[in-house]
């Protein structure tokens, strides 16, 4: 068995400024390591690796980061500069509980509310 460390997962980014400041300023992330290459942001304990270089293409990344209320937090992530391309939509009777997203360099990202409650 080969000990994990810790889970991170990295994204590209043309511009890695603009993409720390949208994931800490948008969601209090908190840069634990930096160098010209890569920034690791700490989010609620998981990590996102932000990799200089990329292209600006849209790219879905499979992160999900739950919030509160997806219908607010899909406002405020295209207030910080995201996307939103459609509104969160009520399902089976209930509030919204997903919202599909693009951070400012194209990475597709979900929003999700906790459903138990």
């Amino acid at each position: 068995m080969i000990p994990v460390e810790k889970i991170k997962y990295t994204i590209w980014a043309a511009d890695t400024v603009r993409a720390t400041e949208f994931y800490t300023g948008l969601f209090g992330a908190v840069v634990v390591r930096q160098n010209p290459h890569i920034t690791e942001l700490e989010i609620a304990g998981g990590l996102i690796a932000i990799h200089s270089g990329g292209e600006g293409l849209r790219t879905w990344t499979g992160i999900t980061l739950q919030v509160p209320d997806v219908v607010v937090g899909a406002a405020a992530v295209c207030m910080a500069g995201g996307q939103c391309p459609r509104e969160p939509q009520p399902e089976d009777g209930e509030p919204p509980h997903l919202a599909m997203c693009i951070d400012p360099e194209g990475n597709e990202f979900m929003l999700t509310r906790d459903r138990r409650k």
